[in-house]
């Protein structure tokens, strides 16, 4: 069975934020902006996502 994914990317700076969502980026393994990755759609992804959904850009494919 084939997971599914979320393309992720980030839009806007993590210079500033809290600590606590800096690591939430790097969880997902965004590193500057503009960055892509794709994560497999669990749920503690989705809660990184939530987190910090004021500074990425989500795509489900």
């Amino acid at each position: 069975m084939a997971d599914k994914k979320i393309r992720v990317k980030m839009v806007k700076s993590s210079i500033g934020r809290l600590k606590k969502h800096k690591a939430c980026l790097h969880g997902l393994g965004l590193r500057k902006i503009n960055h892509t990755v794709e994560v497999i759609d669990t749920v503690e992804n989705r809660g990184m996502i939530n987190k910090i959904s004021y500074m990425l850009e989500v795509e489900e494919i």
